[in-house]
């Protein structure tokens, strides 16, 4: 019995209890209530010695203590309070780690790029042709769904190949959560042919989509270390026979991904004027230096339509005025074409 004994000892030691407390504990546990000097008979010890430790295993809520005679708890119970602070500084270091590991993708983002940077390592691959660049977005894209992508398009050019030859997979690939786009277009493009199309299929499936007057250059970046950059910056990809290069450098990566957020930060919110031609016909003939009269002529409507039509353009844009309304559309892209030019109300 006594081998038995000892190694129950040992298992409660972990457990905070010295090899005397765990021998009287297991003692208590046969005697069911005994007295102190029950106890100290049972463990062979002094009651003088085994008092104190009696105390203690009252103390921390395994034994009570019955009016001078002791009673073991069951030890479903009496374990369970020893080992529920345990488990709390386990559960508590878990979270620690969890929020270390967290924390890796981040710093080996940082590693990668000082290596990019001090070792002057940059992967560029020159390629050629629409379908290559479709193809090594895709494999990037599914490689860690869902990527986050950014687009920078600064042409109509490139807005018409995408609307035209593209938009089925750009469309299906945003909708199944493959990647989650984020795209800044020239407010001249809004209007092309198909683009209308395309740009609300696309903020049906949750993209978003801003526009600017003018933007620097095409590029594409998907997740932290992929890059599509035009041969020469500044260019497009019709111009160029859609040569192109593909950059893998978290570093270029991450100048490129600062330089969209200063470009997300100054751009205006799609905005499209649905099921409001009327609106948009007024508002293009006071552009063209048309008075109320001239445009109610024009349209065969009366001048309080024409002006009930301002009104309703200028609570849409949230203008103060129709000069405010009409810098306000032409900056959304309600009365843009690519190559023209209206001047505000």
């Amino acid at each position: 019995m006594r081998p038995q004994t000892q190694m129950i000892e040992d298992l409660l030691q972990p457990l905070g209890l010295t090899a005397s407390q765990a021998a009287v504990y297991i003692a208590l546990l046969r005697l069911r209530l005994a007295c102190a000097a029950e106890v100290a008979e049972a463990v062979d010890r002094p009651e003088g010695r085994v008092e104190p430790d009696l105390r203690t295993l009252v103390r921390l809520g395994i034994v009570e203590d019955c009016n001078g005679r002791y009673l073991a708890r069951h030890p479903a119970a009496a374990l369970g309070r020893l080992i529920a602070p345990r488990l709390d500084r386990i559960a508590a270091e878990s979270r620690r780690i969890d929020e270390l590991l967290a924390s890796v993708r981040m710093l080996a983002r940082h590693h990668d790029a000082g290596q990019d940077y001090h070792g002057a390592r940059l992967a560029v691959d020159l390629i050629s042709g629409a379908d290559a660049l479709r193809a090594t977005m895709s494999e990037v894209a599914m490689a860690r769904p869902p990527a986050d992508l950014i687009s920078v398009i600064p042409d109509h050019r490139t807005v018409h190949d995408l609307a035209h030859k593209y938009a089925d997979e750009w469309v299906r690939a945003q909708r199944e959560g493959v990647i989650s786009s984020r795209v800044i277009l020239p407010v001249c493009t809004v209007t092309l042919p198909g683009a209308h199309d395309l740009l609300t299929r696309l903020t049906d499936a949750r993209a978003r989509i801003r526009t600017l007057d003018r933007l620097p250059s095409w590029y594409v970046a998907i997740g932290d270390d992929a890059a599509w950059l035009p041969v020469q910056w500044g260019g497009n990809l019709p111009d160029s026979a859609y040569h192109f290069c593909l950059v893998r450098s978290p570093l270029m990566v991450s100048v490129l991904r600062a330089l969209f957020e200063e470009l997300w930060a100054r751009a205006v919110p799609l905005s499209r004027p649905e099921r409001k031609d009327g609106v948009v016909r007024v508002l293009r003939l006071a552009a063209q230096g048309m008075s109320d009269e001239m445009i109610a002529r024009h349209l065969g409507v009366c001048v309080r339509t024409v002006r009930s039509r301002f009104a309703e353009a200028m609570a849409e844009l949230g203008a103060r005025s129709r000069f405010h309304a009409g810098v306000e559309a032409t900056r959304r892209g309600w009365l843009s074409v690519c190559g023209g030019s209206h001047r505000p109300m």
